[in-house]
């Protein structure tokens, strides 16, 4: 896996518990180290939200974890295992804390 196995694609991710179960987003994670993101299958014209920057992390071979923090001030932080496909995924702010899983796969 390279060291940055996400900068320039976009992944969708569908998640199957949690808040967002049953819910599905785009990622598009830009080369100048920002994020895009919007959900997946709804109005094709909504315009994505767009944060400033991201982080990852690899943590082996075939996993990396990424974080940013999101414009209604939760920080989503994602482990993505690309050898199975999973995302185990995080969504914090100073109230809350909650976790979601799911599939991620490479759209682009």
């Amino acid at each position: 896996m390279d060291e940055e196995p996400i900068k320039g694609k976009t992944l969708r991710w569908t998640f199957e518990d949690g808040p967002m179960a049953g819910k599905a987003f785009e990622h598009t994670f830009n080369t100048d180290g920002s994020v895009s993101y919007r959900s997946a299958g709804g109005d094709p014209g909504e315009k994505p939200t767009t944060e400033k920057k991201y982080e990852t992390a690899r943590v082996s071979d075939d996993v990396c974890a990424v974080s940013y923090l999101g414009a209604a001030g939760y920080t989503l932080t994602t482990v993505l295992d690309f050898k199975s496909g999973k995302a185990v995924a995080f969504a914090s702010n100073e109230k809350e804390l909650s976790i979601q899983h799911g599939t991620f796969e490479t759209v682009k």
